[in-house]
């Protein structure tokens, strides 16, 4: 499995389109842990551009703290699970929620 995060500052960007990089997190599915982490430089923020790049990467889940509709739409089209609403903190820690099933997902704070 392969988690993205948007990152500012090492940590979860809170504006999913607007990251300094992404947080790309190989993970072992049987033992629930983290294999490897590569961050990356999205291309230009265009509508579209994302859900194609990282589905490109072989992405599975996308874990972000805010994210509009129609990108999100664009990724279950890629076959890609959103997971929004999740707190700023490293990418470590939020696989790591996610995976034992603890990562809070509220509000998406993402209003277009």
């Amino acid at each position: 499995m392969k988690i993205a995060i948007p990152l500012s500052e090492g940590r979860l960007s809170p504006h999913f389109g607007h990251c300094e990089t992404f947080a790309i997190v190989d993970v072992d599915d049987e033992n629930a842990r983290i294999t490897h982490r590569e961050d990356l430089t999205p291309p230009p923020h265009e509508p579209g551009v994302l859900p194609s790049w990282l589905g490109s990467l072989g992405v599975n889940v996308i874990i972000a703290g805010g994210m509009g509709q129609r990108a999100q739409q664009l990724f279950a089209q890629n076959h890609i699970e959103v997971v929004v609403g999740a707190p700023v903190d490293s990418p470590e820690i939020l696989v790591a929620a996610y995976l034992n099933k603890t990562l809070p997902a509220g509000e998406n704070i993402c209003d277009h």
